[in-house]
């Protein structure tokens, strides 16, 4: 009968020891791209929410009861920094959290935008390269038996920026230098520009939030001409005619969607941070063509 009871037990201790070691570590993060890199370092050991899902804009976030209660449960709080997340120190006030908090950013010399701190570091691979090193630091903080896997993946995942950030040098340096000039609506691409001597220029008296006036349009043909520009990435245009007038009156080549601020959902153009990058290397280099 002891005999039974120590088979028994043995099971039972067999039974619950993976299911203590499947344990996961509860990770909120701010936005979407943050929760791509997140669950490429954490692997199979990581839950991880975004609190700003694909598709959507951190920059007009308005945080939710339910958002606190996300924040209130997690393990880890991954956040971008530099000013990205304004409304994140009033969340996590009202959440009463006591997670561990890991700044991505940490490290990261500030680009100026506007007077303050650009916070879009990540469209430079090599500061995401640094994002992964804190994601890194901050899981091995809170789970520190899981370090050898958080290394392991955090090293294999460096590797394949390593590469990305080789591919986008190597894209850019296809396109005459006279050349790699581009308008934009987004102002997210500093760093961009800085890491892959790219120019972006921002569309004269446009506003990002509306529909261009004929008049606006005739400003960015007369800049466009002006600066020998010959790439156009107007997204807030959504009359085809407009485009083609662009295109037909300067010669530039009007592109299409350039991912900034968020990844899309899983069947989109860039459901990874690595989609992302390469998506809009494309769409650069494509419209920059000669």
């Amino acid at each position: 009968m002891g005999r039974l009871f120590g088979l028994i037990g043995l099971v039972l201790m067999l039974a619950s020891g993976p299911a203590c070691a499947a344990e996961r570590i509860n990770v909120v993060v701010s936005f979407s791209i943050l929760a791509d890199m997140v669950r490429n370092v954490g692997g199979s050991s990581v839950d991880v929410t975004a609190l700003v899902g694909p598709d959507s804009d951190a920059h007009v976030y308005a945080p939710t009861p339910a958002d606190a209660r996300k924040v209130a449960d997690a393990r880890l709080l991954v956040i971008n920094g530099l000013g990205f997340e304004g409304w994140m120190p009033r969340l996590l006030q009202a959440s009463g959290s006591k997670a561990r908090v890991t700044v991505a950013t940490e490290g990261i010399m500030p680009r100026k935008m506007g007077g303050h701190d650009d916070p879009h570091a990540w469209q430079s691979v090599a500061n995401a390269k640094i994002y992964v090193v804190n994601i890194r630091d901050g899981l091995i903080a809170v789970a520190p038996d899981q370090a050898a896997v958080f290394k392991a993946n955090a090293d294999a995942y460096l590797a394949k920026l390593e590469a990305l950030d080789r591919e986008v040098h190597e894209a850019v340096g296809r396109v005459p230098e006279a050349r790699r000039k581009v308008i934009s609506t987004h102002g997210a691409f500093g760093y961009f520009a800085d890491a892959y001597g790219v120019t972006f220029f921002s569309p004269l008296s446009v506003s990002t939030d509306s529909e261009p006036s004929a008049r606006d349009i005739a400003a960015i043909i007369a800049q466009i001409k002006l600066a020998k520009i010959p790439a156009v990435f107007l997204e807030n245009i959504s009359d085809p005619r407009l485009i083609q007038r662009i295109a037909a009156e300067t010669g530039a080549r009007v592109g299409g969607t350039l991912y900034s601020d968020s990844l899309t959902a899983e069947k989109g153009d860039a459901p990874t941070y690595i989609d992302m990058v390469r998506h809009n290397i494309k769409a650069l280099t494509s419209a920059l063509a000669n």
